[in-house]
């Protein structure tokens, strides 16, 4: 298997014009925090403390900060069950994250979701699902509501491949393209479904974002390791969104470092060759954007450590926030609950 190598609407070399240094800077940064925290999730995992399955997105981080640096706080954003990576590029709290997978009653969803839903809505991060492709629906009716109302805000939504074999993904798309919504799809193609890969799950000639072409949406397919590529695609798809042009659909290609689930590669289960992975880990989204950068004069080892020390400060008291924070009292079993 190789890695899509595409370079999306520009190359690096011409995109980088299109941003201020800060920008370049802010999306490496964001990425690195990314990939920092789910290392530090994945090497306290096996303590057991943590009362939550978790679903790394190590080697995914550029789709989820291309897309993510896009939007603005007031527009809402669904995830699938692959949500560390959305929650914190779309400003999510880290300790109110992590409060959530040791349970306590400070957790951004006071301990009752865990790290399958993620949800803030101070930052437009509208909610996740553990039912694959179970967001779609719900983020295209959002959109509508945008639509009835008039209001300048889109709806976006991650799915992975395996969504794609949803009959609710396809009369999503074709609902939102029939009533033209301000809805964009960000399908994150890693080329597995737990332990399947794509191609004995899927015709080998059929495309993705072909599908969703033949609904009548816009279709992108992308470099998912290149950060400017996926933003240049969701700039792209916002802006046609705002304008009232209707859906957009965007295919990220990257690959999935660790297992479906859980800390660590599965690999030795044999569903996958070892070196498959480590093939794809010389496409690291971090170390080539990071190269990218020092050879532009946009960074250095010393502005890097910097970075890294800050993270690694910050992690750090996320974690003993959460440890030491308050763990739910009966009385919160009956907060949130709703009937007539």
């Amino acid at each position: 298997m190789h890695p899509y190598t595409d370079k999306g609407f520009e190359a690096w070399s011409t995109a980088i014009s299109r941003y201020s240094t800060d920008q370049l800077l802010g999306m490496f940064y964001s990425m690195l925090r990314i990939r920092r925290v789910e290392e530090a999730i994945e090497s306290r995992y096996f303590e057991d403390e943590m009362k939550t399955p978790i679903h790394l997105v190590i080697g995914q981080e550029a789709t989820s900060v291309g897309v993510c640096s896009v939007l603005r706080k007031s527009d809402l954003l669904y995830s699938g069950h692959r949500t560390h990576g959305a929650y914190l590029a779309k400003g999510g709290d880290l300790n109110a994250m992590l409060s959530e997978f040791y349970c306590r009653a400070n957790g951004c969803v006071g301990s009752k979701g865990g790290s399958m839903h993620l949800m803030d809505k101070s930052v437009g991060m509208a909610g996740s699902s553990a039912i694959v492709a179970g967001s779609i629906p719900i983020a295209a009716g959002a959109a509508l509501t945008a639509k009835i109302r008039n209001e300048d805000w889109v709806s976006c939504c991650f799915l992975g491949d395996a969504a794609t074999e949803e009959g609710v993904v396809w009369e999503s798309l074709n609902f939102a393209a029939l009533k033209q919504l301000p809805v964009i799809y960000v399908c994150e193609n890693n080329y597995f479904s737990v332990c399947t890969p794509i191609e004995k799950r899927q015709p080998a000639e059929i495309e993705i974002y072909k599908k969703a072409e033949s609904f009548g949406v816009e279709s992108h397919v992308v470099d998912g390791t290149n950060v400017l590529a996926v933003n240049q695609a969701m700039a792209h798809a916002v802006e046609r969104a705002r304008n009232k042009q209707g859906p957009t659909f965007i295919e990220s290609r990257a690959y999935r470092w660790r297992g479906h689930g859980g800390a660590g590669d599965d690999s030795t289960s044999g569903y996958r060759d070892p070196e498959e992975v480590a093939y794809w880990q010389q496409y690291c989204p971090i170390e080539t954007y990071a190269n990218f950068l020092i050879e532009n004069a946009l960074l250095d080892d010393a502005e890097k450590s910097v970075m890294e020390a800050r993270i690694a400060q910050e992690i750090g008291i996320a974690f003993e926030h959460a440890i030491n924070s308050a763990n739910p009292v009966e009385a919160d079993l009956y907060m949130h609950v709703y009937s007539d």
